[in-house]
């Protein structure tokens, strides 16, 4: 009798097609829910009957769960069967799903509920589909974040048409994991927040949860050419005003300090997927930070992204007046954007070392135009902490050199900035500004050393700590280094809390040290709350 039911196991899981392998079972307790797992695999049954089998095959294993860190056919069949079938309720357009369901499966009658949500469970409705791990492509990750643990490991997606506010085209989405438990012939199935909790009460005992932290931010695909995505984005800044932005990869909890990731030129949100899965390996970082990403053009003149970033946290403080205050984290540009954040900046400052130029600009223009909120604005003083990777602030000559001169020249603004500045700034201020009478600024010669930006931000203070990462290519030669972009003299800034130099290039955000940096940082902001 063992052998037959194991040989129909294995018949049925190979029906399956791509379903995942039926775990191998050496008890007849295993054997036998294996058999219901695979008969819920197969087509050729109606829902409610697959639904049944999967039911039937977290019964039989759940007496036998053990801690939940075994590896044992026990827990793999009921890990299986809780995530598969709570993505076979939520299928169909949702019929079964949410509902007291009788099942019957091999004349066995079960009562099946959701349980509601809760500060550790989230709440039946609360996402539109769910997706499994397994099938996630995960391009831009290598090492997978992962706990063992018990339940079906899953990736909750919550997408809607339009999409709502601060979420993607391709929504939110969450680590969840669904648990099963049974009192005789009634059961509950609960979606956990692993992120939140590593153990969880499961069949009357605690028990290691099990998580996959890296699918959820792999649910949102890069496209298929990322580098020339990002160029682009420079290149060709209208193409990305309607897309400027900030986006909560997660779904927004008030309990959690909000992260926000600036990238920076010819670059994309997407350069922050490493580092971001790199943290999610500390249960700290999952259970205390929420990261939210700003996407913009980063071919625009950097006081304008710089104002587009601050608009989108005024946004975020209309929508969620109780949230946690922020922690911003910049990388090459980003920095200078995130730094233009923590300090103030008054009309009489421009005028102190620009002198006739900036009186005219600020003479021409009203308070409420486009150029002067740009350049005269307030300190957010809900941004507790910053941090700076490879930083230029105080520029790079390599946006004087021959390589910047092309850059800029080939760098197209959108139309409602070309047309702003045309009318509020003349060719002798241009001239000042960005050393051509004809020229408009764009972000590649704002970052030219000599852009006057940086007379007049750097000599002013900060209004929250901030700390500092830069590369220097291995070489180990600070203070005369350079990570091939931004030297040494630039990413440096006096009064940081930290300084962290790290063996790599300019693109230093998914290094280890990095990661380790930033969690060591994120620490010691949770312990200084």
């Amino acid at each position: 009798m063992r052998i037959r039911l194991f040989a129909l196991a294995t018949v049925l899981a190979l029906l399956a097609g791509c379903a995942a392998p039926v775990p191998r079972a050496t008890n007849p307790q295993d054997m036998a829910a294996a058999q219901q797992l695979s008969e819920a695999r197969s087509e050729h049954f109606k829902p409610e009957e697959r639904a049944g089998h999967y039911l039937q095959a977290a019964a039989l294993t759940a007496p036998r769960l053990g801690s939940g860190t075994e590896a044992t056919p026990a827990r793999e069949i009921y890990n299986a069967a809780a995530g598969e079938l709570t993505i076979a309720l939520r299928s169909d357009a949702g019929r079964l799903w949410n509902h007291p369901l009788t099942l019957t499966p091999d004349n066995t009658t079960y009562h099946l509920r959701l349980q509601p949500g809760s500060s550790s469970t989230w709440s039946p409705d609360y996402f539109t589909s769910f997706e499994d791990p397994k099938k996630i492509k995960r391009t831009l990750i290598k090492k997978n974040v992962t706990q063992n643990g018990v339940g079906g490991t899953l990736v909750g997606v919550r997408s809607s048409t339009p999409p709502e506010s601060f979420a993607a085209a391709r929504g939110m989405s969450a680590a969840v994991t669904a648990t099963l438990d049974f009192q005789g012939t009634n059961a509950v199935l609960a979606l956990q927040k692993p992120s939140d909790h590593v153990t969880a009460r499961v069949q009357g005992k605690e028990r290691h949860l099990a998580g996959d932290f890296s699918a959820p931010i792999s649910h949102f695909r890069p496209p298929n050419n990322l580098l020339l995505f990002g160029m682009m984005g420079t290149l060709r800044g209208a193409n990305m005003m309607d897309k400027t932005g900030l986006y909560f990869l997660e779904p927004y909890d008030p309990d959690r300090i909000p992260v926000v990731f600036v990238h920076g030129l010819a670059s994309t949100p997407f350069t922050w997927v490493k580092t971001i899965n790199g943290l999610q390996q500390d249960p700290t970082a999952r259970k205390r930070y929420q990261p939210w990403v700003f996407s913009y053009a980063t071919g625009n003149p950097i006081l304008y992204s710089a104002l587009r970033l601050r608009e989108e946290l005024a946004k975020v403080d209309k929508a969620f007046p109780n949230h946690k205050p922020y922690v911003l984290v910049g990388h090459s540009m980003g920095g200078i954007l995130s730094h233009l954040q923590v300090t103030t900046v008054t009309r009489s400052m421009w005028e102190k070392d620009l002198g006739d130029t900036a009186r005219g600009i600020f003479e021409r223009n009203s308070n409420d135009s486009l150029i002067v909120r740009s350049m005269v604005f307030q300190a957010n003083p809900r941004i507790k902490r910053v941090v700076f990777v490879c930083t230029p602030h105080r520029g790079s000559k390599m946006a004087s050199s021959g390589i910047g001169k092309f850059g800029i020249s080939l760098i197209t603004l959108p139309f409602a900035i070309t047309s702003t500045l045309k009318d509020a700034v003349t060719g002798a201020e241009l001239q000042q500004i960005t050393g051509s009478a004809k020229r408009l600024p764009n972000s590649v010669s704002g970052l030219k050393p000599t852009n006057p930006t940086f007379k007049v931000v750097n000599k002013l203070p900060m209004t929250a700590p901030y700390h500092t990462i830069l590369g220097d290519r291995g070489r180990g030669d600070s203070p005369n280094s350079t990570d091939g972009v931004v030297p040494y003299w630039s990413s440096h800034f006096d009064g940081a809390k930290s300084e962290c130099v790290v063996p790599g290039p300019h693109s230093s955000c998914e290094l280890p040290e990095t990661i380790d940096e930033l969690d060591r940082i994120l620490r010691l902001h949770v312990a200084a709350q």
